[in-house]
């Protein structure tokens, strides 16, 4: 069997600025819920039989007590983010597993439920929907893959290497030394892509990096002064892999049989209902 795990957070968001506005009788927004929810169901009725959700019930979490700069809900569109527990509550209705993230994000819930989800040995590949590049961190050979459902392009763990220049395993050192503007860490000044997957690729880990750049023997422009960097801001690096690395110790789920979509709930039909009546209409934001 194969196992899709959905960045439901992603898909909100593409599908608010991908669709006209659509609101339902009380006035509330549903458009991006209605193209989830479409999406979703749309992947089962293509021979998806076990599939989870996760959304950010909260848009901080523990990271944004690590790093203040670290994304928060602020400047978010009320109509966006006010749709968050009603795509949580449709895709239950609708049958669907979802892990609704407070504490962690749902990034940690994809690499968490991926890997619980490839030790069973029933389960031939995990598939992680979303393009973000936190989860290349997750990818194991071409057990564990990520699908970017809007180009349809799949990335296993060597289209990591040659996306990156390092495997999986030292994507949170790549992006505690590159930074992540969408996660809101900027990284080590003069650090770029080029120059971090050369030493990473050697080096694997932060730690690993001699403070000495004359060891390093890599091809990195400016050697000196990015080892001067590192040197003086390391406890600094450290700290954006911290937020880099995804979580992955908490459970999700007992088997992944209870993964398994088995139609949807009683409380469904009235809900569709509500959603298919609501009325479209011009977006009243100045997103696409």
């Amino acid at each position: 069997m194969d196992i899709y795990l959905v960045d439901g957070t992603y898909e909100l968001f593409r599908h608010y600025y991908a669709l006209p506005s659509a609101r339902d009788e009380d006035g509330r927004e549903v458009a991006a819920v209605r193209g989830v929810l479409a999406s979703v169901l749309g992947m089962i009725k293509g021979g998806a039989t076990h599939i989870a959700v996760a959304t950010d019930h909260v848009i901080e979490s523990f990271r944004n007590e690590l790093w203040p700069g670290y994304k928060t809900s602020a400047g978010i569109e009320p109509d966006l983010l006010a749709q968050f527990p009603l795509l949580e509550e449709v895709l239950s209705a609708a049958g669907i597993v979802v892990w609704p993230m407070v504490e962690f994000e749902a990034d940690d819930a994809l690499a968490a439920a991926a890997a619980a989800a490839s030790h069973d040995p029933r389960v031939e590949r995990v598939v992680i929907c979303t393009p973000d590049k936190d989860l290349a961190q997750c990818m194991c050979g071409t057990r564990i893959v990520q699908l970017n459902r809007r180009t349809r392009e799949t990335c296993d763990e060597a289209g990591v290497v040659r996306k990156f220049g390092v495997s999986p395993v030292s994507i949170p050192d790549y992006l505690a030394l590159v930074g992540d503007a969408a996660d809101g860490y900027p990284g080590l000044r003069g650090w770029g892509a080029k120059s971090s997957a050369a030493v990473l690729a050697k080096f694997l880990h932060l730690e690993s990096i001699p403070a000495d750049f004359r060891e390093w023997r890599v091809n990195a422009a400016n050697a000196s002064a990015l080892a001067g960097t590192l040197n003086r801001e390391r406890d600094r690096a450290v700290l954006f892999r911290t937020l880099a690395t995804l979580r992955t110790d908490f459970p999700l789920f007992d088997d992944v049989d209870q993964l398994r979509w088995n139609g949807p709930t009683p409380a469904f039909a009235e809900l569709a209902i509500r959603l298919d009546a609501a009325v479209t209409e011009k977006r009243r934001h100045g997103g696409a």
